[in-house]
């Protein structure tokens, strides 16, 4: 496995820098033989790397500004204690908008579906009203935060790019959306000095290619509909960046492109070339067909390396073989998943760790085969008994663990102790004899602030208790 594995990688690292290096030769050497000098005065530059730093100093400025609104306690604390004296809040806003420069500032409450202003509770937000769209489909999205260009709804006639963030409460309780808004005359404003800076072209465009931002010389509303770049549209919008050409008015065009992944909008700089030269154009065809041709030897034998062992790596490291439910080392990323729903939705998780009784003396008697059936039987009992949404782990040689979301501990004890009268009511065959099997039950309720150690300690605890006590019983944390 393991060889296989450097197998892959040193092929996958021979064929990658053996495809680099002759495009890059091939076209170094064209161009220096032929037209360096054209070249090097009209082919694009590498520019778009110094655009985006200035985006993010310009325009993602407004995000940070966001994320602190989101998780200012002030906010937080004001809405949970119920929006009393709103002045407080637009207050706050005004001084936002004043300290950052910002064109507006907003909060909408969840609760009460006000919009607050700067200038105060501007309405109340409907899902009938159409201009009120954007916060049900941001709130529904699930997303940290969103950038939008949309009406503003103190100005409905005003376009500005807005920036949303949720906002939680202590509990981790979606309670509203704060942010602040950019001029669209602003962002046009900085386009207008890229181009006149850098001298090309410089467009904005969503993840399905519709034109966000550009000149006010670009006409045009998606690069799936502009002359030349109908045809590459596709190419673009399918990988985070890359570098193209394409034929307008009789001319080629040199596009760099790049997905801005702050804004999920695409940064596109292109600039035009003076001449256009037979050998250039053939070496570009024979650089995009190598290109073309290691991509397909290279996606072709990760598909298949992947294909063939992904099955394999995923079945071994989240299943025991025996059993078929889910390993120990599959807990840690179970459990980090049922405690931040359980406490986003303010439910009680248990756990409840099982014990097959006299196990080492049934190996003893029967053999360790027998042993076996007695494992997989009490894991099929388990299975049949438990919920959809409950967890099975195989936690020792004889020992399981049971993960209840939404379970409380008296309902948890309840399960334990009609799991234990099935197994107690269970046989088991081996060769002419039956076994008699019993288990032995320790079960806990995660606490407030409890992480998985700790909670696990008192399960176990219980355990030892039911066993010491006994065996065959249930026994609470």
């Amino acid at each position: 496995m393991k060889e296989n594995k450097l197998r892959f990688i040193l092929v996958l690292a021979v064929l990658m820098v053996f495809g680099f290096m002759v495009t890059s030769l091939t076209s170094y050497f064209a161009a220096h033989n032929s037209l360096s000098k054209q070249i090097s005065e009209t082919a694009l530059p590498l520019t778009s790397d110094n655009i985006y730093s200035e985006i993010q100093n310009d325009l993602l400025k407004p995000i940070f500004i966001s994320s602190l609104m989101a998780q200012d306690t002030f906010v937080r604390d004001w809405t949970i204690q119920g929006e009393e004296e709103p002045h407080r809040l637009v207050r706050y806003l005004a001084e936002i908008q004043k300290q950052y420069k910002a064109v507006t500032a907003f909060f909408v409450s969840e609760k009460t579906k006000r919009y607050y202003h700067p200038t105060g509770v501007i309405k109340t937000l409907s899902p009938q009203d159409d201009i009120d769209e954007w916060y049900y489909h941001f709130r529904d999205s699930g997303e940290e935060y969103e950038v939008n260009v949309d009406a503003d709804t103190a100005n409905p006639g005003k376009m500005t790019i807005f920036i949303n963030y949720r906002v939680f409460d202590y509990a981790g309780n979606y309670i509203g959306a704060t942010g602040v808004g950019l001029s669209v005359n602003k962002v046009q404003e900085l386009i207008r000095i890229y181009q006149e800076r850098y001298g090309r072209r410089v467009l904005f465009v969503d993840r399905q290619g519709q034109v966000m931002m550009a000149s006010e010389q670009y006409r045009g509303g998606s690069i799936r509909n502009t002359q030349g770049l109908e045809k590459i549209a596709t190419q673009i919008l399918a990988v985070p960046s890359g570098t193209y050409q394409y034929e307008r008015d009789g001319k080629t065009v040199h596009l760099n492109a790049r997905l801005v992944p702050e804004f999920q909008w695409y940064l596109l700089v292109e600039q035009e070339e003076k001449t256009v030269e037979g050998e250039i154009t053939n070496n570009l065809i024979s650089n995009l067909a190598v290109s073309l041709a290691i991509c397909i030897i290279v996606i072709s034998l990760a598909h298949m390396t992947i294909s063939r062992y992904q099955r394999r790596l995923e079945d071994m490291a989240m299943n025991d073989k025996l059993t078929n439910v889910s390993n120990r080392h599959m807990f840690d990323a179970v459990f980090d998943q049922v405690e931040r729903t359980s406490k986003r939705q303010n439910h009680p998780v248990s756990l409840v760790m099982v014990d097959i009784d006299q196990f080492k003396s049934i190996n003893d008697t029967y053999g360790h085969w027998a042993g076996d059936k007695v494992i997989v039987t009490i894991a099929s009992i388990l299975k049949e008994r438990l919920r959809d949404s409950d967890s099975i782990f195989r936690w020792g040689g004889e020992e399981f663990l049971i993960l209840l979301p939404d379970c409380s501990l008296e309902r948890a004890v309840g399960i334990a102790e009609d799991l234990r009268r099935a197994i107690a009511a269970s046989t088991v065959r081996a060769d002419s004899e039956n076994i008699v099997v019993t288990a032995s039950f320790g079960v806990a309720e995660q606490g407030v602030n409890e992480d998985s150690q700790a909670v696990m300690k008192r399960v176990d605890c219980a355990l030892y208790e039911a066993k010491d006590a006994g065996r065959n019983m249930v026994v609470r944390a």
